[in-house]
């Protein structure tokens, strides 16, 4: 059997998320299965994605574009094409893919019909989907009790208050989801939760009526791919167990399966660069995830080629293949 026939029959995965950590693991999910749905949280509002959304009152299209440039088939060229940024003129700073999807959402019926027709002219591997049409706003709430709405406004703020964000919600609260985000959960082979922002990132997505819902009925394997570092203006501090909890708090029981964790080794020099922003290697407390229902698997998940301490999206879903399998061949879900 050649790869081709093996993605076709590899298992329905989605993947929740937003940022670069949804985006680099798209890219290595991809090589083992066409089964594969990306769904997108919407509550950006920084840079060219918050221009967007300002001027034309459009979900914002960025962490959609990244997650396209993931998937397209001629990666290379479209990655190229659809991440290229204006440099002068009222475009500057502008990304080529979110212009695109903004004119494909003028003309269409609802943001999800855009992204559904970009998807088609890129030829993109799998389904990308955002988790609401819903127009919404994240809002921050610390546990000093301030709260800040914005999510491009959370890092500044928390750096400020100096102390932990106690919990996030939508404004307005309990948007509907997408129905095919919700069917596409419940069809699920495995689901899987980060990598990336825990609080601006992945947490949105489990705030929309039906999204939490759908993932804890589900007879999925669910995997958290826990982050690398801590993230400074967001999770200082926090350790693996950390991150479960605020997953459970703000989506409820039965959403995690299994905490997947890297075990490889940061190098120096990033640790120094990373210590310089108040950021640290994850601290995995097996024994306290555990407690709140999960397995702790370790495995190492690090680009080697990159500058950053970040995932690798072919270990990560060279892990999450294997995971699979052993549940599988075992039956246990």
């Amino acid at each position: 059997m050649n790869m081709t026939d093996e993605r076709k029959k590899g298992p329905a995965i989605v993947a929740l998320g937003g940022g670069n950590g949804l985006s680099a693991i798209l890219r290595g999910l991809k090589l083992y299965t066409e089964d594969l749905t990306a769904i997108v949280t919407v509550a950006d509002d920084g840079g060219g994605s918050g221009v967007l959304r300002e001027d034309l009152g459009m979900p914002p299209p960025g962490d959609i574009r990244n997650c396209m440039e993931a998937l397209a088939d001629t990666e290379s060229l479209m990655q190229n094409l659809l991440a290229y940024r204006f440099t002068e003129g009222r475009l500057a700073g502008q990304a080529f893919g979110n212009l695109l999807l903004a004119a494909l959402t003028g003309i269409s019926d609802s943001f999800d019909q855009a992204v559904s027709r970009m998807s088609q002219v890129l030829a993109i591997t799998g389904c990308i989907l955002p988790v609401t049409n819903a127009n919404v706003q994240l809002e921050a709430t610390f546990e000093n009790g301030t709260s800040v709405c914005g999510e491009s406004k959370i890092f500044a703020f928390k750096k400020r208050q100096n102390c932990r964000i106690h919990h996030v919600r939508l404004l307005p609260e309990n948007p509907p989801a997408l129905p095919a985000a919700v069917d596409a959960i419940r069809r699920a082979d495995v689901i899987l939760l980060g990598p990336g922002s825990l609080y601006t990132s992945v947490i949105p997505n489990l705030l929309v009526d039906g999204i939490s819902e759908a993932i804890q009925d589900s007879r999925a394997l669910k995997i958290y791919v826990c982050n690398i570092m801590t993230q400074d203006g967001e999770t200082e501090g926090m350790s693996a167990a950390d991150h479960v909890a605020a997953l459970l708090e703000h989506g409820g029981p039965g959403l995690v399966k299994i905490c997947l964790c890297n075990s490889a080794p940061v190098s120096g020099s990033l640790l120094e660069r990373y210590s310089l922003e108040d950021a640290e290697p994850m601290r995995v407390d097996r024994r306290e995830v555990e407690l709140l229902g999960a397995e702790v698997v370790m495995r190492p998940l690090t680009d080697e080629h990159s500058n950053y301490a970040r995932h690798s999206g072919i270990k990560v879903a060279q892990a999450v293949m294997e995971l699979y399998h052993q549940m599988a061949d075992t039956k246990i879900f």
